[in-house]
């Protein structure tokens, strides 16, 4: 690993971390929203998971671009839907076009993250790609610490709810400069394409010395499709078991982040919005925490069971916070203890998710992976908000245990994948059987 390679790293971080921002400001700003608007828990329900429907749009639809045009031209313009969606979100005056432009925040996010993980794996050396992913997964609830500090402190002190959405849309925009000098295509691309020029000219970029020829690959269909990932016999178990267990547990992990602020903030005697959102920066602290500890575990001990083990320690944790608190540092150990088992556990499924594709259709797997997984995650607050509405605000502990089962499940799906690394059929053609 040279350091442009790290740089390259560094930055998948950083974007990672935006992401993580990005998709809790509306958890963030969520008491100042009601409060301003005057909208319960069902409807902010509807307002919390509009950019985690649009994040399955944009990685299904986004994952698939980065395939066929590139990585780094798909992340640039996911940075500008992004800053544009929060910028418009900061100035919305009612529910229905604040659910428009997070779903556009969304379908940038969701593209950004299918890009920046294929960019991590693509650019690590062997040796060093499960501790890259585990490090670029902790970017997520490290951007979520830095926003949450950021929301508690300053923002939602100085300039309300609308700011955090301000700030987001700033310091996206200017990542963009930035992306744009660091970060090379990456050579699995340019090979998938069979572009040695790119390829050599990538490897000059991180000092390594050019090469003479490329692995001979059927081209015949150089475009990736979903259908290629379902119809091959060796990657359809993966995708579904995949796409299918990660919705599931993300039924249970934005529970949590997109919950914990409202409820802490009603829970007796209630807590005004800034005190309430140092839970979720608790919550981010484990999860930054459990995804770079995970990185050595599964380093390790592998991937598989040490995963599973993460997935059933938080569903516990999550039912266990529905017991309610007292005060408010009891609430930020329990969001943190939480984050820690749920955090870890999604740093388990992208290293799944780099390890179960091979780099012709890395972004399309992943997109399409996260795009179902999406599914879990936008019903996830529209579940918990019917939940509440239908048996009330102070049914905590029966609507976590029923939020929780989603893990439970993820866990069952976790432990009927295959151990298989999908660089084994890189040199199959797109749609071909082994």
């Amino acid at each position: 690993m040279g350091t442009r390679q790290w740089a390259v790293v560094v930055l998948m971080v950083l974007l990672n971390a935006l992401d993580g921002f990005d998709v809790l400001a509306s958890a963030f700003a969520a008491p100042g929203i009601s409060a301003e608007w005057g909208i319960e828990r069902a409807a902010l329900g509807v307002v919390l998971s509009a950019e985690l429907v649009g994040m399955g749009f944009g990685s299904v639809i986004l994952g698939g671009v980065a395939d066929k045009f590139g990585r780094k031209n798909t992340m640039l313009v996911c940075l500008v839907l992004m800053a544009a969606g929060m910028w418009a979100a900061g100035h919305a005056n009612s529910v229905t076009p604040m659910v428009a432009y997070r779903f556009l925040t969304g379908i940038g996010i969701g593209g950004m993250l299918a890009a920046t993980n294929a960019v991590t794996a693509e650019s690590s050396s062997t040796a060093s790609r499960r501790a890259a992913i585990a490090v670029y997964v902790a970017g997520y609830p490290l951007g979520a610490i830095i926003g949450g500090i950021a929301a508690s402190e300053w923002l939602l002190v100085e300039y309300g709810w609308r700011g955090v959405f301000d700030f987001g849309a700033i310091v996206t925009a200017a990542l963009i400069p930035i992306l744009w000098l660091v970060v090379p295509e990456t050579a699995a691309y340019h090979a998938s394409k069979g572009n040695l020029d790119g390829v050599n000219k990538t490897l000059r970029a991180f000092g390594k010395p050019p090469v003479d020829t490329l692995p001979v690959l059927d081209t015949s269909d150089s475009k990736p499709k979903v259908t290629d990932i379902l119809s091959n016999p060796k990657l359809r178990p993966v995708t579904l078991l995949l796409a299918f267990g990660y919705a599931f547990h993300t039924i249970t992990f934005y529970y949590i982040l997109k919950f914990a602020v409202q409820i802490v903030s009603d829970y007796p005697p209630g807590y005004p919005p800034q005190d309430a959102a140092t839970v979720l920066t608790y919550a981010n602290v484990g999860g930054f925490l459990g995804s770079a500890l995970f990185g050595f575990i599964m380093a390790r001990l592998g991937i598989r069971w040490p995963t599973a083990f993460m997935l059933l320690i938080g569903a516990i944790g999550v039912a266990w916070f529905g017991m309610g608190r007292d005060t408010l540092g009891a609430w930020q150990v329990a969001t943190m203890v939480t984050g820690f088992f749920t955090n870890a556990a999604i740093s388990g499924y992208y290293a799944a998710f780099a390890r179960g594709f091979p780099a012709y259709a890395r972004g399309t797997g992943t997109g399409f992976v996260l795009g179902i997984g999406r599914l879990g995650a936008a019903g996830s607050p529209l579940l918990a908000g019917a939940l509440f509405t239908a048996l009330g605000n102070d049914e905590l502990l029966t609507v976590s245990i029923i939020m929780a089962m989603g893990s439970v499940v993820s866990l069952v799906l976790f432990l009927m994948l295959p151990e298989r690394d999908g660089d084994e059929v890189v040199g199959l053609a797109p749609g071909k059987s082994a």
